[in-house]
């Protein structure tokens, strides 16, 4: 089963209150499982837009991540987070396929 995943980019404007966030989004966490996979760290952004923050949570499977953002416990964080930044937060369905050493058949050439 393929696990869920947010992902999020943030630029803080609040960091005193963007703090009580991070404090309390920890409680939905813990609920449904989350855990941090990217959270700030050393980046370069290569192509396209970056927002100052990056973070990426997994959760067991994208039903779990949908329930935790969609959770009271949550909607208590994000009030506080909405009213502390600007961002973009996207819930996702992992992949669970063939990885690329999987697919490749003979050298040059690659199954479709």
């Amino acid at each position: 089963m393929a696990k869920g995943y947010w992902i999020g980019q943030v630029d803080v404007s609040d960091p005193e209150a963007f703090a009580e966030y991070s404090r309390l989004n920890q409680i939905a966490y813990r609920m449904y499982g989350g855990r941090y996979l990217i959270r700030g760290g050393t980046h370069e952004a290569v192509e396209g837009r970056y927002r100052s923050r990056l973070v990426v949570i997994e959760f067991p499977d994208y039903e779990t991540a949908q329930a935790c953002y969609r959770s009271p416990e949550y909607a208590r964080a994000a009030a506080v987070r909405q009213a502390a930044s600007i961002g973009d937060v996207v819930v996702v369905e992992g992949y669970d396929g063939p990885q690329p050493e999987n697919l490749v058949d003979t050298p040059g050439h690659v199954s479709t």
